[in-house]
């Protein structure tokens, strides 16, 4: 089950469990929309996989499975 993180690593956008504008590799990294196209280029910088946008998890699901709380950064900026 994907964690549905809940912001952008580079830029800390809030990305709620349903956002359309949420980006993720295999690994789960998540990333807006803006920095996974613009400085990103499409791919993640932690593993160099594809982003993909992330599916969204019916309401009813995520009662009993919530998105995940905690908070990702990256330590060095995205470029």
């Amino acid at each position: 089950m994907l964690e549905l993180r809940p912001n952008c690593e580079c830029c800390d956008r809030d990305l709620p469990p349903e956002s359309a504008d949420a980006r993720i590799c295999s690994f789960e990294c998540t990333f807006c929309a803006e920095c996974a196209d613009s400085a990103l280029k499409g791919h993640c910088p932690n593993c160099g996989g594809e982003l993909v946008r992330r599916p969204v998890r019916p309401a009813a699901a995520l009662a009993k499975y919530p998105a995940s709380a905690k908070r990702v950064l990256r330590a060095s900026p995205c470029a």
